[in-house]
């Protein structure tokens, strides 16, 4: 199964807020949901896809496997755990969510591990998230290219985050532009406003449409209904030249996901 394109993002959406958030995504047509460890809604996001209706092999899930869980010790225990709680039998894509804090451990190791998980076939296919060139490489370096399929990083239209982007592009590997929206502060962006306006869209479907005409993978959430529902409808707008080139002039390199055990950012 091809990943869609749109997924719903689950960051931060706790209890039946997060149930809520699926419930609705997946009866508006989303196929796609992404969660993680450390959110701490993996069962809460299982309960909503089995009481869905929907079919497991028609939904894409990615969950992300928390720093605390990278020893080869602890990271299948752990994915076997999040695969409970969610339940199933396999995720569709599980990602080292951050790499080692302070690269205590070796990249070489922990990616390792989760290509062990795939061979095991808790996942069905493997990637990485908030990882710089130099965890990209290692990376690589241990496993190869073609069994990363998907960075997932935060891009935006105020953090392009292009030297990573065209690395993995070069390698074969699928970006999934995390907080597309940039947490709300694209709805008001005059630029992104102006090109609302030319499409009778709004400026979150033009920050959609931007990463998606770039062939990114885009997971934004949202707790109503209508904004799930408008998100889905930015795969429909077609953003002019003129408009992506309008867009790329808004890189400041402001960069929202900086925890203090971040790497050194390229």
């Amino acid at each position: 199964m091809q990943n869609p394109s749109i997924g719903l993002g689950t960051f931060r959406l706790q209890g039946q807020q997060v149930i809520d958030s699926v419930n609705n995504g997946l009866e508006l047509g989303y196929r796609l949901i992404d969660t993680a460890q450390i959110y701490g809604n993996e069962a809460e996001v299982g309960e909503a896809i089995a009481a869905s209706g929907i079919s497991r092999e028609a939904i894409s899930i990615t969950t992300k496997i928390w720093t605390e869980n990278l020893s080869r010790e602890k990271l299948i225990p752990s994915l076997r755990e999040s695969l409970a709680k969610l339940q199933t039998k396999q995720v569709d894509l599980t990602l080292i969510h951050w790499p080692a804090p302070r690269d205590a451990l070796q990249v070489a190791d922990y990616i390792h591990a989760l290509a062990e998980a795939k061979a095991l076939g808790l996942t069905r296919q493997i990637g990485v998230s908030n990882f710089t060139i130099t965890h990209l490489k290692a990376a690589i370096a241990a496993v190869g290219a073609s069994e990363i399929s998907d960075l997932q990083i935060e891009i935006h239209p105020f953090l392009q985050s292009r030297k990573i982007i065209d690395y993995a592009r070069n390698q074969g590997i699928a970006i999934t532009a995390y907080m597309p929206l940039a947490y709300g502060k694209v709805l008001y962006d005059p630029i992104l406003q102006a090109i609302a306006a030319q499409h009778q869209a709004t400026a979150a479907q033009v920050a959609l449409a931007w990463s998606l005409q770039q062939g990114f993978t885009v997971i934004p959430s949202s707790t109503q209904r209508t904004n799930l529902k408008a998100n889905l409808e930015a795969t429909r707008l077609q953003l002019t030249s003129e408009n992506i080139q309008a867009i790329a002039g808004l890189e400041r390199g402001e960069r929202l996901a900086n925890p203090d055990f971040a790497p050194q950012w390229d």
